[in-house]
């Protein structure tokens, strides 16, 4: 039986929101530093907004402002107060938690033996204050790389674990930052003990952690009080403004594999003429995490201390080896690093190496902006909302072509998957989301949605409702049916690409969206989350038991499910499919939705969607209506201007307009 244990619960935090007062700055430092923590935030030095110990709020740079482009940084003098109104500078928090000069470890000869000491961890007790969404990112990436394999470095992981952070979400942006395309900000989610808003007054404090809750029940309770919903939505409204001015500037949807298909474009000759290979790049970047051993020795060579040192795949020494350096030309070292942070970060660690910090665009001394290479060398592929459809077989009203049955498989009580083969080729070439007329003599002709293509054939899914689909599902191996198709259009999955999807569906009507489920899991890293929302009538009429177990286990995929009437043996959901958001904790700003039922439910579907923030542009919802021909000759389901049979029968609402959901059209 498949029950509610499915689901992959949302990530949480200790939920709190509360109102800082500015002048309560200041505590939150003394709190921190009473707490035995070196406090570590943004102050002003030598032209630039830099990450160095603070002993005051009044350290912080309030009132500054930063104004970078590529190989361009300055600062600027802000009309207000704000201590956090810049975007980032030259250093990162990696110099505190994996520093450019570590001691691994002190050797020893005397006579014939030798012995190695390692060096024990011994962090100091750290606060970092300021930290942005794509610096959490950047954490998340080093503790993928350092402290989550099979060989962990100790040190860094004492001293992530002694760090305690206050984030800061993001109010303002500047022209390096793309932080959006790469998926990791503006806005702060997650990895914080507390988050900061600023606000003009103050600052809505998130609570992240225990330690953070602590704080603010303790040290900071005096400076406090819960925050305001004028507050709360004016934070919001400020990250989000933030959000759209940095826009989509780098369209990172199939990047690693555009990239790694290019490793011969003459583009990389052309920017190794303007790279000086000075490692800037690598020395700003937060994720960059290249080492080299460093061994000093006593005089005489019986004591030896080994350190830990940065290094850049940009230095001209790193590939050595006997005989010889193997990336001797500056084009090779540059596209070791680009091709490394863009794609092969992910086939090594399941993530980007590139957080969309901006820092390697802003401080690269010839001004070098990566975005502009990766676009040069690997630019998206052309999406098309309607890919070219194959032609349909028998397209003529009275003509039909024959298959076979060679598989049936009982999905409920009144429902089987025929599997059918020996018909024209082109049927296992269609699209996501077509469907075909299908007939038995003495039957009228039924459109009928294909659940699946094969290698030689296709798979329709059939409830037994009436005279011809009752007929359907009696059928055995070796019968045979008439086709026509594939007709219609198709789910167009690649407005999906590199976006969260969200599939709702009911009943029968999960079949026409189970080859999109099936693309979905066989290119999963293309796309974000994927969550599936489904309802049926009981539980025993749930579609693709097995199937949906492997999606939710193996696929990567949410599934969530609910049923409108259940005994006792159902320990999930009861209740319509749209109650299963809400309990949900996404929004819809990065969303596309599929949605398949009856027009009622894909309304209140559509209505809870837009609600979550999800545009008319990106919910695509698919028609029934009558139809005996299946290619726009017999009149049936014309729908204002539209055949549902020829021109969908997939849409988005942006398409239809007021006409979705209008009675008597």
């Amino acid at each position: 039986m498949i029950t509610a244990e499915l689901t992959r619960p949302e990530r949480t935090t200790t939920a709190g929101r509360w109102y800082l007062e500015r002048s309560g700055l200041e505590t939150l430092v003394a709190a921190l530093r009473a707490d035995g923590r070196t406090v570590i935030g943004p102050t002003v030095a030598d032209g630039a907004i830099v990450y160095d110990e603070i002993r005051a709020s009044s350290d912080l740079p309030h009132g500054v402002g930063d104004v970078q482009a590529a190989g361009k940084y300055r600062l600027t003098t802000r009309e207000d107060a704000r201590a956090f109104g810049y975007v980032v500078g030259p250093t990162s928090w990696k110099r505190w938690v994996f520093p450019p000069l570590v001691e691994l470890n002190t050797g020893m000869r005397a006579g014939h033996r030798v012995e190695f000491t390692p060096t024990r961890p011994d962090p100091t007790r750290l606060a970092f204050i300021g930290v942005r969404a794509c610096e959490i990112a950047a954490f998340d990436a080093q503790d993928r790389v350092l402290d989550s394999g099979h060989f962990r470095d100790a040190d860094y992981a004492a001293r992530r674990k002694a760090a305690f952070i206050v984030a800061v979400q993001c109010t303002t942006a500047e022209s390096t930052c793309f932080c959006t395309s790469m998926g990791t900000g503006p806005e702060v989610e997650h990895g914080f003990d507390l988050a900061l808003t600023e606000l003009d007054d103050g600052f809505l404090v998130d609570v992240g952690s225990p330690a953070g809750l602590e704080l603010v029940q303790g040290a900071l309770a005096g400076s406090m009080r819960p925050a305001t919903p004028v507050e709360v939505y004016t934070a919001a409204a400020d990250v989000a403004a933030t959000r759209a001015r940095i826009g989509d500037p780098l369209p990172a949807a199939g990047l690693h594999d555009r990239l790694l298909a290019q490793l011969d474009h003459p583009r990389w000759a052309q920017v190794a003429e303007r790279c000086i290979t000075c490692g800037n790049c690598t020395l700003a970047c937060p994720t960059c995490f290249c080492t080299s051993v460093i061994q000093t020795t006593d005089i005489e060579g019986n004591a030896a201390t080994n350190e830990r040192a940065w290094d850049s795949c940009f230095s001209p020494g790193f590939a050595r080896v006997a005989g010889g350096s193997f990336r001797t030309r500056p084009r090779d070292r540059y596209r070791q690093w680009l091709t490394h942070k863009f794609g092969t970060w992910w086939d090594q660690f399941g993530t980007s190496g590139c957080t969309g910090c901006g820092r390697c665009i802003t401080w690269c001394p010839v001004g070098i902006d990566v975005r502009e290479e990766l676009m040069a060398i690997a630019p998206p592929v052309a999406l098309s909302p309607e890919p070219a459809r194959v032609e349909p077989v028998a397209a003529s009203f009275d003509d039909f072509v024959v298959a076979q049955v060679v598989g049936t498989r009982q999905e409920t009580a009144d429902t089987v998957t025929l599997t059918l083969s020996g018909a024209d080729p082109a049927f296992s070439k269609g699209s996501l989301g077509q469907f075909a007329m299908v007939a038995i003599p003495g039957f009228p002709p039924l459109p009928i949605s294909i659940s699946r293509f094969t290698v030689d054939g296709i798979e329709l899914t059939i409830r037994g409702a009436g005279p011809a689909t009752k007929a359907m599902c009696a059928l055995k191996i070796g019968d045979q049916l008439g086709l026509r198709g594939p007709l219609g259009n198709n789910w167009p999955l690649d407005r999906a690409v590199g976006r969260d999807l969200v599939i709702v569906t009911g009943g029968i009507g999960l079949a026409p969206l189970r080859p999109v489920i099936h693309a979905l899991a066989a290119d999963r890293r293309r796309f974000g989350d994927v969550r599936l929302y489904y309802g049926a009538r009981t539980p025993a009429d749930i579609l693709y038991h097995e199937e949906m177990r492997a999606w939710a286990s193996r696929g990567g995929i949410e599934v969530n499910l609910t049923v409108d009437r259940a005994g006792p043996e159902w320990d999930g959901n009861v209740g319509v499919v749209t109650q299963l958001f809400d309990h949900a904790t996404w929004e819809g700003a990065n969303v596309v939705a599929f949605v398949c039922g009856p027009e009622r439910m894909m309304q209140a579907t559509a209505n809870t969607l837009a609600g979550r923030g999800v545009t008319n542009s990106r919910i695509f919802v698919t028609l029934e209506r009558h139809m005996e021909c299946g290619i726009g000759l017999c009149g049936h389901c014309q729908m204002g201007k539209y055949f549902v049979c020829r021109d969908g029968p997939v849409f988005s609402l942006a398409q239809l307009g007021d006409i979705f959901g209008r009675e008597g059209i």
